[in-house]
């Protein structure tokens, strides 16, 4: 076996390895969604944070006066909703969840229309059950709100790391597969 043949493979091993990972990590998730989803909003607001107190220091750089001052008063707006969600996780999973909410019904209903678009092509089918799918799942978030915002996020980001793992795995096999091959 050529030495870049065996540097494929590895390559492919440390992909599945990583497939796995990502599903457990997925399966964890979905296990615990409430301390989930409250981890990524606290995570989420330390980015937020950070972004605030960057743009604030970019703000000394801006040139004039006014626009200096514009940007530092929109990182101190940006540096205090962050704050919040520190603060208040369960109000910030509130917020995203309400907005993964929105998103998903306006997401289904774009995928449906653009299903009936694109007439009797294929892959209509699955786009028209995509889009039913995210509607309802958007409407079922929605109608259990406020009681979503501690599960949705969690869940959804279990169910997203789930089917990563699941493609890592399968691309870590193919890529070994073309390796055995080309040996």
């Amino acid at each position: 076996m050529s030495s870049i043949s065996k540097e494929i493979r590895s390559g492919g091993r440390r992909m599945t390895f990583l497939g796995i990972v990502t599903i457990l990590l997925g399966l964890a998730a979905m296990a615990t969604p409430m301390l989930t989803g409250l981890s990524v909003v606290m995570i989420v607001g330390v980015f937020v944070i950070i972004a605030g107190i960057m743009r604030m220091v970019w703000a000394f750089g801006a040139g004039t006066f006014g626009r200096g001052l514009l940007a530092f008063a929109i990182g101190g707006l940006v540096l205090l909703c962050g704050l919040a969600l520190v603060a208040n996780p369960l109000l910030g999973s509130g917020i995203l969840t309400t907005i993964i909410a929105i998103c998903l019904i306006a997401d289904g209903i774009a995928e449906v229309m653009g299903a009936f678009r694109v007439g009797s092509g294929p892959g209509r089918g699955w786009l028209l059950v995509g889009g039913v799918v995210s509607i309802i799942l958007g409407v079922m978030i929605w109608r259990q709100y406020p009681l979503s915002g501690g599960w949705a996020i969690g869940i959804l980001l279990g169910v997203r790391l789930l089917f990563a793992g699941i493609a890592m795995i399968t691309g870590g096999s193919a890529v070994r597969r073309l390796a055995d091959a080309a040996a």
